[in-house]
């Protein structure tokens, strides 16, 4: 066995979560900081509009549901919920009667769920607590006292179970087009939370990999910049823009140590074709399979700006683009599209996140955004956090929507191949008339990976076996020596992390449905000894 598995060594970061409290008073001073709106707006620095009786903060959580199937508001904790002996949680609500629309009951349901498992909500524990309307009041949830539901009959008492990571809340019935709006606040748990599992599920990218600073002054740099001018439907553009693009300095240059894209009224003609406005559109020379985007920039000004900072899958077959002549297989949709952010310069301080593909594209449901401050006058940052089974996407740090399919396929995942970075500011036919000139400014973009360390053989744990191999949506992992700590981490062929199970008895089934065809790797690890195998998926 010696022999059969030399492979790249991994820098592992783990991070602590020491605190011992899990609360947010949307004041700056809560311990969580993730939270983010699942097909549902969500702004948790709103200010609050009803400050009376037993809530006179000033900013809470806003909660729109405008009539998506399944909204609600989540976050998760990087450990896990310790309920045998604190076993509560409570927040304060407010949901005025002219937001509501349909026959729904008035309640909001507090739910538990496990992100160790692809399907989340599939075992689920759940507490619904009614609401009066008109009136903030203080709900408690509690897991030992109040009748709670299981959404699996199988699953076992809440307030023993060790997997609980992530809440999920819900205004209003499940499964329904009605509306409604909510208020949240004051949201605590202050129980045990454990400290040991679950801390590096998700990768860690912390090594730089590319970037572009937009040091310097003139055309931007020609060795990461490809500027696109074709138009991509004849003599026009997407979306109905009425830009030409160019490759002019005009249009696209750096100074002043960022990057401008300048969106100007002018005539010009290009391919044949006479347009009354120009702009640039920029691919980056760069194509790449996970990672964290970081982009700080500033929007432009005016009704009819569209400016996006996005992404394509590097095997579009877009004449024109970068990347086409040399990769092109694949037509859009089905290539993927990430759209880090969109602005509307008629939504002037609204970001948008959105993914497009097979199963949903064009006017798209798999998207999320919130309201910002200055989205025009300051820098943000704006993130996207993509792996092998979710993306997450930030503004400041503060998540604003995941996409994370349950079972993922080719309709709603090509995202397990290489993408490249788009930046463009494009002119929509509700343009201003008075608009002359504005430009989307960029500070930097970078992209972090997981680093990788030395070369190293690992022949221990020779008792571990896994069936069955191939795979189809289950593996049985056995480790006859099993530890508190043992657990199973999933790589690429190619040495990248994708996922980690965390084994808790000798014998373990694990979910592998997310993964796409192909060849990976297994660690198998415990306090003193690990062990790679190879695992073929259907």
């Amino acid at each position: 066995m010696r022999n059969l598995f030399t492979l790249l060594a991994i820098t592992f970061i783990t991070s602590i979560f020491s605190q011992q409290t899990v609360e947010d008073d949307f004041e700056g001073n809560g311990t969580i900081t993730n939270w983010y709106g699942d097909n549902c707006g969500m702004d948790n620095t709103f200010s609050n509009p009803f400050k009376e009786e037993i809530n006179t903060s000033n900013t809470v959580l806003k909660y729109t549901d405008d009539g998506a199937q399944y909204a609600n508001v989540q976050f998760e904790i990087p450990v896990t919920y310790n309920l045998t002996t604190n076993n509560t949680f409570s927040l304060k609500i407010y949901v005025p009667s002219n937001s509501l629309t349909g026959a729904q009951n008035n309640q909001i349901s507090l739910k538990l769920q496990s992100t160790a498992i692809a399907a989340s909500w599939s075992t689920q524990s759940e507490i619904i607590k009614p609401i009066v309307l008109n009136k903030w009041q203080t709900i408690t949830f509690d897991f030992a006292n109040d009748n709670y539901i299981n959404l699996d009959a199988n699953s076992a008492n809440p307030i023993t179970r060790t997997d609980f990571d992530k809440i999920v809340l819900q205004v209003n019935g499940e499964d329904n087009t009605s509306k409604v709006t909510a208020y949240i606040d004051d949201f605590l748990y202050d129980g045990t939370i454990n400290s040991n599992n679950n801390t590096d599920q998700d990768p860690v990218f912390d090594n730089l990999v590319w970037a572009d600073e937009f040091d310097g002054s003139g055309a931007v740099d020609s060795n990461n910049w490809f500027l696109q001018t074709k138009p991509i439907q004849g003599a026009n553009w997407a979306n109905g823009e009425i830009q030409h693009y160019t490759d002019r300095v005009n249009n696209a240059y750096v100074s002043n140590g960022t990057l401008k894209i300048a969106a100007k009224k002018e005539v010009y003609t290009n391919y044949g074709t006479t347009k009354n406005y120009t702009s640039a559109r920029l691919n980056s020379k760069f194509a790449f399979t996970y990672g964290k985007i970081e982009i700080k920039a500033k929007m432009p000004f005016g009704v009819g700006t569209f400016p996006a900072l996005w992404m394509l899958g590097q095997n579009i077959t877009e004449d024109g683009g970068y990347w086409a002549s040399t990769h092109g297989t694949t037509s859009w949709p089905d290539c993927g599209e990430i759209d880090i952010i969109e602005h509307w310069g008629s939504n002037q301080n609204y970001v948008s996140s959105a993914l497009h593909n097979r199963s949903s594209f064009g006017n798209t449901t798999n998207k999320g955004g919130r309201a910002i401050n200055n989205a025009s006058t300051d820098f943000h940052i704006y993130t996207l956090n993509w792996n092998a089974t979710k993306m997450t996407f930030s503004v400041d740090g503060i998540v604003h929507y995941v996409y994370n399919p349950e079972n993922k396929n080719n309709q709603n995942w090509p995202y397990d191949a290489p993408q490249y970075l788009l930046f463009n500011v494009a002119i929509l036919p509700d343009i201003a008339s008075n608009f002359t000139e504005s430009a989307m400014e960029i500070d930097y973009v970078r992209v972090y990976q997981e680093a990788t360390a030395s070369v190293f053989e690992i022949d221990n744990l020779t008792d571990v076996t896994v069936y069955p191999n191939p795979v189809n949506d289950k593996l049985t992992i056995k480790i006859p020596n099993i530890q508190d700590s043992s657990k199973v981490i999933l790589y690429s062929i190619t040495g990248k992390k994708l996922y980690t199970y965390h084994q808790n008895s000798t014998k373990q089934t694990h979910d592998f449905s997310f993964l796409k065809k192909g060849i990976y790797l297994l660690k198998i690890e415990t306090d003193s000894e690990a062990k790679f195998i190879k695992i073929i998926k259907n």
